[in-house]
């Protein structure tokens, strides 16, 4: 940094009547160094800058350094000339963020005439830095403080501009002039804010005065009701003793705090009697002219509506400012967010005062996102034109500022450069949420964008607005002559910055600024862009980028060389002819302006140069060429206009050699060039084309939409848009399909523009692309829609995707291709690169960037491969004849093409050329379609691609041996069924022709095949497999019937088998007939209720969100709703936890969102065996929506990740025995002996390495669960026994399980701490009883030395008046602990019927008890009576009970179960709720056996 103030110095003329400096360091508190006037030469300020040493200190206060620098630097004392009028320059150097306001001194420093330059580094806040600056323009950033000579002539030509301002006050008055002055000051209560700017204000005042004895005198009085003088006239003598004596505190209103704007105006009314006239200084010195037409569009959105307060008062303010009226000052006002609104128009109001009320009135129009680009283009259409009151366009300046609180979602660009062009004067202030690039871009001048943090700082930029507003000169004033038109032109300069300019891009960047140097750059003048390239080329700025000449030349010094190889010359003419030579970035081509390229190459191209340069020409560039030695000669005169204009030197240091020949054939081109394109002679001879963009509107690509955007208006702007031209669509999609516009639509590229430039991102999720190529295809290249396919016209889609599909695109995107589709696929980061390139009419013409924002750089390749497109593809789409009694028949091979018959492919594929030639494929015959698969299935072409035998062989023939691993041959019949059997892929099923599927298989599969081959047997279709002694087995499953299955030793053996094989085929098609479902049975197959169990501990909290996932991918093929599909999330760790249950939701989508808020659990071990437990009991019931007593298919699917910490055993028994289908899905940490011990079946247990990879398993699974129809039947043994039978018909009200539940809780003082625990226990267990009054039955007592009933059995007949009542438990305290009578209690007066027990009825009586310690009396008799009553006594203890009198009070020693403190409660709950709700019949007392009596007896007795 030292190095650099020194540079900078050393660019100063430093002397006491030249240029001063100062220097201060700051961290915490503020330093000086030297003040401005300490060092009068240039030497004594270098040597002491030589000198520093860094302060150091933190924190960051950067306000109260400038606030320090105000009050101590820029004052006469210290140097300052400020009153003479030379200019007043703080230059901060600043590494990182201030811990410190920063915006009120920096106000106070620009409202001083003080002009802050500020540079930060990569560690400064730039909107601080903005905020300080004189305008967010004068704030500088470079990497690090090394880089800042990059900067260097930036400061200071920033330095040199600030203009010097007018004299203050003079310094003397003459010995007869007096004053006596008076300050009278409001102190009222109302005006108690502050007092600082009123004492400022007083102070610069009696500074421009001659306060002495016999000149100038000066009173304060201070006044409310009552007045106060401070001070009289003849108080003091002395100017000091005046200053010292204005009060210390004081009363301001608001606007006290602008006060000192008008101290200099005060105080020359005091010193001359002269009233300054009533108008605002500028730099230049103008005064506001009369007569201006000023509209102000301010951001009324919702991102807004807190701040509208503040925008609201900003505008009222300017507003009386102007003069307005008729024939004078007019005022508009728009609102915008994601529409436009007029609020009152230029001729609405007639006064300053009527503009300001209603502006004050206005109330913030709401909507969102920003759409500043539409806005603008409102505004244009519909503000500035004389029918709304737009006076004399061509002599009345028209203004427009812009307040935009937020970056704008679709591009101003347009919309700004056509307000421009039409003379408006265009300002932008913008917040820290807004772009200041773009606020730039919009604006007329770069100075003209502003900058605040917050829209309650707007009064900083009050002054600087008004001062520019004001110096607008009128439209009238300057008279466009043809000379002023003779000397507008575009001039492009593309330098060659490959690796090998290296050496010669100095002289390159020299040879530009001298070019630049000759030339008029202005705004209606001159115009420059600069493009470098070497293997993609990158604009350094546009042609409307910069207005003035000595912008184009600070950043023509700064380029740097891109480096790079090799080297793309034509990519780069292409480039430039779409991204430059265009409207959107400043080209005036349409308006007749010559355009002109410079080319600098350094070496010959890589690519072809023929058809960018032919476009060029075609499009009127004037190209000149100039290459070193290294150059093709005849390449740059094909390049060039015209073979003259390719200049050649040995060397770029030469090339002020060429340069006054270059410069005299620019400067000679007085009009534009005329194009090349040869007339069109006949109506259809000119390319045509329809073009359809198909863009991803999905919530993954919603921050990108706006790249997507332009990118779409680039391509555009390159088509000949007319009748009898081109045609343009727009469709957008995510999980639907929406058509923007049809090709019929729009006849004109402005009218295509327009539309293009509103699209709003649509947003959904998830991504059908399948659905939405198919969308495009019915509906949109249609004759109906403005396809002119039927006429030759070529079809081209443009699909851009940022994501992998949720459903099949194959068949779509074949469908297509039938059609004759020229399908273009450019893909980001997040396609699937294959899934593009089966999409694609061909592998090439699938492109990608990692990033929508790069689609620039594919733009030229597809652009060239578009236009190319000279005549229409042919379609593939035989026709068809109608002849049903032909037998036909569709015909899938599915063949194994792992890496397991890699050298027995060729026999495979030579026994499918053989069997396909006994066929007849004709247009309405047989149909063939060839798959090959190993870890995943790949169609190489369907049953719709090819309609004749020759086709069909001769790709045959080309199959290439795929390879993979594993052979999953389950999810390649799945595949088969859901993506080549369909309509769409040309089966004719639906027709009622026989589908036959011929499987060749070479090993065993590791997957599960019994779901998906079951499926396909289910829809109809006729399986045949031949497998080897590998595979026989398998294959034998696979097929239809034994005989549909061969086995040979290998492949090689196939001949041996075709007759057999041809005349198995032939006779089963004899007998053949579709099996199409009803539609009642299908919707009895479809009803499945789906419980995920995911494992949410702390060893996958990385891989939770693939688990996720991969939820929602499954759920988006169920068919989700009350009477079909039902799905429940439960998440689980120590303990579970059911984020919602099989009845909580109705709908996918609901079910989905709720999927995609899911969090990860956490938490330690791992019980797995307890959440199976607790699904069974819990979710796995009718009152959580399971349809299982209705015969509804059950299936769980448990993602885990680790091995469980408790034994699964008897829960996953538990749910075979309930019918539940597990499926059981494991990563590399779990258990997979555990995970099939857990599945329904073992084949049913899958693994995966990391959760990343569930995907794969995906089309499995899904199989499997689609397969699942009809319920699995429990493994539970069937009752026999005519007494039991017997015993149901008599009880046959109460078949429904029932039991009555007793909780007995310790409340002794030893239980205080630990009792909220139980209070939860008993919560949770309740939660999973069925609480009706012919149902479950609970009471509640608690005990210590007595015992106290808090509710019986027949208290409360619904769940929720019994968790109410359990929630407000008390503890009840006392001692010491007598668990026998507390036993003995319950036994006597809750197990009765008076208080709700139901126990002769037959009804389980169930007491649980919760004991922390041993009992003072006996509990033996009292368990015994217990007993003998028949009551099922469960004791859980904690670490103080006795655990032996646990066991004899529980009515078998197993139930007695043990936790270390309460808070373990939930450990033992499901154990607890296992064995409870094991209770099926009551328990059998232990009175003497009754003989002689069937039980059914014993219950009629």
């Amino acid at each position: 940094m030292c190095q650099f103030v020194q540079r900078v110095v050393d660019k100063l003329n430093i002397g006491l009547s030249g240029d001063r400096v100062s220097l201060v360091q700051y961290s915490r508190e503020p330093q000086v160094h030297f003040y401005l006037n300490t060092h009068a030469t240039k030497q004594e300020v270098l040597n002491s800058i030589e000198n520093l040493q860094h302060q150091g200190g933190s924190p960051l206060n950067t306000g109260r350094a400038l606030d320090y620098t105000k009050k101590n630097i820029f004052i006469a004392s210290s140097g300052s000339r400020l009153l003479d009028g030379v200019p007043q320059i703080l230059v901060l150097v600043t590494g990182g963020r201030s811990q410190d306001d920063v915006r009120a001194p920096a106000a106070a420093l620009k409202q001083d005439q003080i002009v802050p330059l500020s540079i930060g580094n990569q560690n400064a806040d730039v909107i601080q830095l903005q905020a300080i600056s004189y305008t967010p323009g004068h704030a500088l950033t470079v990497p690090q403080f090394d880089d800042l000579q990059t900067i260097e002539q930036k400061l200071l030509s920033y330095v040199k501009r600030v203009p010097r301002q007018p004299k203050r006050l003079p310094p003397t008055t003459t010995e007869s002039v007096k004053r006596d002055v008076a300050f009278l000051i409001d102190g009222s209560d109302d005006s108690k804010i502050g007092f600082e700017a009123i004492r400022s204000f007083i102070q610069r005042v009696v500074e421009s005065l001659n306060v002495e004895e016999n000149l100038d005198r000066v009173a304060v009085v201070q006044y409310s009701r009552d007045p106060t003088a401070n001070f009289y006239l003849s108080s003091y003598s002395t100017k000091k003793e005046t200053m010292s004596s204005t009060p210390a505190y004081a009363f301001s209103v608001p606007d006290f705090t602008s006060i000192n704007s008008i101290a200099q105006r005060v105080a020359s009314v005091l010193i001359s009697g002269d009233e300054i006239p009533e108008q605002f200084p500028t730099p230049e010195g103008q005064a506001l002219d009369a007569g201006r037409n000023i509209v102000f569009l301010i951001d009324g959105s919702d991102d807004a509506s807190d701040r509208f307060t503040a925008i609201r008062e900003f505008v009222a303010s300017l507003a009386e400012t102007f003069d307005v009226g008729q024939e004078k000052d007019q005022i508009a006002v728009v609102q915008f967010s994601n529409t436009a609104a007029t609020s009152f128009n230029l001729s609405t109001y007639s006064s300053s005062s009527e503009v300001a009320d209603a502006v004050r009135n206005l109330k913030p129009k709401g909507g969102r996102p920003q759409y500043i680009g539409q806005a603008l283009q409102f505004v244009k259409d519909n503000i500035f034109t004389p029918r709304v009151g737009s006076q004399q366009m061509d002599t009345v300046s028209q203004n427009l500022v812009l307040v935009a609180g937020g970056r704008s979602r679709d591009s101003p660009h347009g919309p700004a450069n056509a307000l421009k062009s039409m003379g408006v004067a265009i300002f932008a202030i913008g917040s820290r949420l807004t772009d200041p690039i773009e606020m730039e871009a919009i604006s007329s001048q770069t100075d003209y964008a502003m900058a605040v943090y917050d829209f309650h700082d707007l009064n900083n930029v009050r002054q600087s607005l008004l001062t520019k507003l004001m110096g607008v000169r009128q439209k009238g004033d300057t008279k466009v002559d043809a000379e002023g038109d003779r000397k507008r032109r575009d001039v492009v300069f593309l330098l060659d910055g490959s690796d090998g300019t290296k050496n010669g891009f100095p002289a390159m960047k020299e040879f530009v600024q001298r070019m630049v140097e000759k030339l008029e750059v202005a705004e209606n003048r001159d115009r420059i862009s600069v493009v470098q390239y070497s293997r993609d080329p990158e604009a350094h700025f546009y042609l409307n980028t910069y207005t003035t000449k000595e912008e184009v030349l600070d950043s023509v010094r700064g380029l740097r060389h891109k480096g790079g190889r090799p080297l793309y010359t034509g990519a780069a003419l292409q480039y430039v002819r779409d991204n430059v030579f265009t409207a959107s970035s400043g080209s005036r081509r349409l308006e007749a302006v010559p355009q002109i390229l410079v080319l600098l190459s350094g070496g010959r191209s890589f690519d072809s140069v023929e058809a960018a340069a032919s476009s060029l020409k075609e499009l009127g560039v004037l190209t000149f060429g100039i290459g070193s030695r290294g150059s093709d000669s005849r390449e740059l005169q094909r390049i060039s206009y015209d073979p003259n204009y390719a200049l050649s030197v040995s060397d770029f240091s030469e090339l002020p050699n060429v340069q006054e020949q270059l410069l005299a054939s620019v400067q000679a081109v007085s009009i534009p060039i005329t194009p090349t394109t040869p007339t069109v002679t006949a109506e259809y001879v000119a390319p045509r084309k329809d073009v359809v963009f198909l863009l991803d509107g999905s919530d993954g690509t919603r921050n990108s939409f706006p790249a997507m955007r332009d990118f779409v208006q680039r391509v555009v702007e390159q088509f000949n848009i007319e009748p009898n031209r081109d045609r343009v669509s727009v469709v957008q999609y995510s999980r639907d399909a929406e058509v923007h516009f049809y090709l019929n639509s729009y006849t004109t590229k402005e009218d295509v523009l327009d539309r293009v430039r509103g699209l709003r991102h649509k947003g959904g999720r998830p991504l059908y692309t399948g659905a939405a190529l198919q969308y495009v295809r019915d509906n949109v290249f249609t004759a109906s829609s403005g396809s002119r396919r039927l006429e030759g016209v070529p079809q081209v889609l443009i699909l851009l995707n940022g994501g992998r599909s949720f459903d099949s695109v194959d068949a779509a995107a074949s469908s297509l291709k039938e059609l004759g589709v020229l399908t273009f696929g450019i893909g980001s980061r997040g396609s699937d690169s294959r899934e593009l390139q089966k999409i694609s009419y061909d592998p090439n013409y699938a492109l990608s960037v990692s990033d929508f924002s790069e689609l620039p750089n594919v733009q030229e390749q597809l652009l060239a491969s578009v236009q190319a497109v000279a005549m229409p593809i042919t379609p593939t789409t035989p026709t068809l004849t109608a002849d049903d009694a032909i037998p036909r028949k569709d015909v899938v091979f599915l063949l194994d093409g792992s890496d397991g018959t890699r050298n027995i492919f060729p026999a495979m594929r030579e026994f499918v050329q053989r069997v396909v030639e006994q066929f007849n494929i004709e247009a309405n015959r047989d149909r063939v379609s060839v798959v090959q698969y190993s870890r995943d299935a790949e169609v190489n072409f369907y049953l719709n691609t090819y309609s004749t035998k020759g086709e069909i062989l001769n790709t045959v023939r080309g199959l290439r041996h795929r390879g993979g691993r594993p052979l999953k041959t389950g999810a390649a019949l799945q595949y088969v069924r859901d993506s080549v059997f369909t309509a769409s892929a040309g089966s004719r099923k639906q027709e009622g022709v026989p589908q036959i599927l011929i499987l060749l298989s070479g090993g065993r599969s590791s997957d599960n095949i019994d779901a998906p081959a079951s499926a396909l047997k289910e829809s109809g279709i006729l399986i045949f497999g031949i497998g080897t002694r590998n595979s026989s087995r398998e294959v034998l499953r696979i097929a239809n019937d034994p005989t549909y299955a061969q086995s040979i030793n290998e492949f090689s053996d196939l001949p041996s088998v075709q007759q057999q094989f041809i005349s198995s085929l032939n006779n089963a098609l004899e007998e053949v007939k579709p099996t199409t479902p009803t539609v009642a049975a299908e919707g009895r197959r479809q009803r499945r209720d789906v419980v995920f169990l995911l494992d949410g501990s702390d060893g996958t909290r990385n891989g939770f969100p693939a688990m996720k996932e991969f939820v929602q991918r499954m759920v988006e093929k169920l068919e989700v709703a009350e009477n079909r599909d039902r799905v429940s999330v439960v998440q689980y760790s120590r303990d579970p936890e059911a984020h919602f249950y099989l009845n909580t939701y109705t709908t996918k989508e609901e079910v989905l969102d709720s999927v995609r808020g899911l969090r990860h659990k956490g938490g330690r071990p791992l019980y797995t065996g307890a959440a199976l437990q607790y699904v069974r009991d819990n979710v796995f019931t009718a009152s959580s929506g399971s349809r299982r007593l209705e015969a509804v298919p059950q299936i769980l699917v448990l993602l885990s990740g680790g091995r469980s910490f408790d034994s699964v055993e008897a829960a996953a028994s538990s749910l075979k025995e309930l019918g539940v289908l597990t499926f059981g899905i494991g990563s590399r940490g779990s258990d997979s002996r555990e995970l099939q011990r857990i599945s329904y079946d073992p084949n049913y247990a899958l693994s995966v390495s990391d959760f990343s990879e569930l995907p794969n398993v995906q089309e499995q699974l899904l199989a499997s669960v689609q397969a699942v129809s009809i319920p699995i039947t429990p493994t539970t043994p069937t009752v026999t026994g005519m007494c039991m039978a017997e015993l149901y018909d008599t009880l046959s009200e109460y078949v429904a399980p029932r039991k009555d539940v007793v909780f007995l809780l310790d409340g002794s003082d030893g239980t205080r701490n630990s009792f909220p625990a139980m209070r939860d226990f008993v919560q949770r267990v309740v939660e999973q009883f069925n609480i009706e009054p012919n149902r479950d039955r609970v009471s509640v007592v608690q005990y210590s030395r007595d015992a106290e009933v808090h509710f019986y059995l027949n208290s409360y007949t619904t769940k929720e008046d019994v968790l109410d009542r359990v929630r407000g438990l008390r503890h009840k305290g006392g001692r010491p602990l007598y668990t026998g009578a507390a036993l003995q209690y319950v036994r006597d007066n809750v197990f009765t019927a008076s208080s709700g027990s139901r126990r002769l009825e037959g009804v389980p009586q169930v007491l649980i008890l919760l004991n922390g310690g041993r009992s003072f009396d006996s509990v033996d008799a009292a368990a015994s009576s217990l007993k003998e009553l028949g009551v099922l006594t469960f004791g859980i203890g904690s670490r103080g009970s006795d655990s032996r009198e646990l066991q004899r009070i529980s009515y078998d020693p197993n139930y007695a179960l043990s936790v270390s403190d309460f808070s373990e409660l939930p450990n033992v709950q499901e154990q607890l709720l296992a064995s409870v709700q094991a209770v099926a019949m009551p328990i059998t007392p232990t009175t003497p056996t009754l003989t002689g009596m069937c039980m059914a007896e014993l219950y009629e007795s």
